[in-house]
């Protein structure tokens, strides 16, 4: 934690992690949900509806998790050297951007597998910049995309 918070990253990684947390905070999770509803073919509300589901279950189990687990997060330990964000709370645990990045992401990749790779790269985008930004721990973050990917997996079996 300390590492990270004391790099200074190269501008492209700083653009990249900003963005990817920026992203992350719902707008690039809209933008995919409008793309497939205007041009996803026959099984777009399935792709949908399966990541809106696992995301708002994601969304309600980290407010409830964060709540019990009173961590601080890593910019209370040490402030970062360059990044300036603010978060929404002050617990740590679970990464709530890691959790609905892989619950949304899951089922849009088992819609579409051809998806696949590009969304991994979105959601893990989203994962790193958390850590790099000093929002959160590593096993914050593992445990949130863990959980996202089990909230996803489910929700996609649930609906399709």
């Amino acid at each position: 934690m300390r590492f990270v918070n004391r790099w200074r990253a190269p501008r492209w990684v700083r653009f990249w992690m900003l963005s990817a947390s920026r992203g992350g905070d719902g707008w690039l999770w809209c933008a995919l949900g409008v793309v497939l509803l205007l041009s996803g073919g026959p099984r777009k509300l399935a792709a949908v509806s399966s990541g809106t589901l696992a995301g708002v279950a994601g969304l309600t189990l980290v407010l409830v998790l964060k709540r019990f687990s009173g961590r601080e997060r890593p910019c209370a330990v040490e402030p970062h050297c360059w990044a300036t964000l603010r978060p929404l709370d002050r617990s740590s645990f679970p990464s709530g951007h890691s959790m609905t990045a892989f619950a949304i992401m899951v089922p849009v990749a088992l819609v579409y597998p051809e998806l696949a790779p590009g969304w991994f790269f979105c959601a893990v985008s989203v994962a790193l910049s958390r850590i790099i930004l000093g929002m959160h721990f590593l096993s914050d973050v593992l445990a949130g995309s863990t959980i996202g990917v089990l909230l996803g997996y489910a929700a996609y079996r649930v609906l399709l």
